[in-house]
């Protein structure tokens, strides 16, 4: 007898087939930052692969009216993410978003146009931004090392940097869920 548990579905398919995902087969990490750091990839893999294999005119496909959300404003959101997080708050930077500003808060998705050198400038963003995050994350002194930001509503706000690696994977599996639905959209293609 074969239950529905045991039964691979649609959606139970691979992205890949296993033998070529990147994001299997590493050895377990060890230690509780290499652990943040690892999942931390993991889901940054996710999004690439979402978005491998298309032109500029599918990342940038809007997912329904009215909203502006494609893969591509996925990618520019998330380098802005990882910016203000690691850049501004943690290491203190005085930068501005890349893709967002108060004029235009929304740009990092309204900007998100079927243009080839949009979609260039979005990946070389993104990939400056994952560096710089992997960087100060392997140079930190330790996960307990507290970050003091002046909150949205003028507060001043402390958090550990481990709070901040954890609300980067949660930012990215959250959003990582909106590519799955995405990708489908644009060739049916689903899976993890």
């Amino acid at each position: 007898m074969t239950n529905s548990w045991s039964t691979p579905g649609r959606r139970a398919d691979m992205f890949l087939p296993a033998g070529d995902d990147p994001r299997a087969g590493a050895a377990p990490p060890d230690g509780e930052r290499a652990v943040l750091a690892a999942f931390l990839r993991g889901q940054r893999a996710t999004l690439e692969l979402k978005c491998s294999g298309l032109d500029a005119a599918a990342l940038a496909r809007r997912s329904a009216e009215p909203s502006t959300m494609s893969l591509l404003g996925l990618v520019r959101h998330l380098a802005d993410v990882e910016r203000g997080w690691m850049r501004a708050r943690v290491a203190g930077q005085n930068v501005a978003p890349r893709f967002r500003s108060a004029a235009d808060p929304d740009g990092d998705f309204d900007g998100a146009v079927a243009d080839p050198e949009v979609v260039a400038g979005a990946w070389r963003a993104w990939r400056e931004e994952t560096a710089f995050t992997d960087r100060l994350l392997s140079s930190a002194s330790g996960l307990d090392a507290e970050v003091r930001y002046v909150g949205h509503d003028g507060g001043a706000v402390r958090v550990s940097l481990r709070e901040v690696v954890v609300h980067l994977i949660e930012e990215y599996a959250r959003h990582n869920g909106h590519a799955d639905l995405l990708r489908e959209r644009v060739d049916g293609r689903v899976g993890e």
